[in-house]
């Protein structure tokens, strides 16, 4: 696997750890709560987590079929997503 590759899985790993951490906060505040608000948030993290677990294993899987054109722009849309989910976490923590 190229470097750029891992740099992508590594990002989306980050990624799903946030978002898990974020799905439990939201269950517990959603829990204490009540607030439809919270649950909408906690489903949309639970979406976006399955599509981040679908991309690490996409681009483990997959990692020969990719070009090496392609590369940058993998790692690039992972690492921006890395940076609007810490802003969200660091806004809810």
């Amino acid at each position: 696997m190229q470097v750029m590759m891992e740099v992508a899985v590594v990002f989306a790993t980050l990624n799903s750890i946030i978002l898990l951490s974020l799905i439990v906060l939201y269950g517990r505040i959603a829990a204490k709560t009540r607030a439809s608000y919270s649950i909408g948030l906690m489903i949309f993290a639970f979406f976006l987590l399955a599509q981040n677990l679908a991309t690490v294993y996409s681009y483990v899987d997959m990692a020969p079929f990719f070009e090496p054109q392609a590369m940058p722009f993998l790692s690039t849309i992972s690492a921006l997503e890395f940076v609007g989910l810490l802003v969200l976490a660091r806004i809810t923590f």
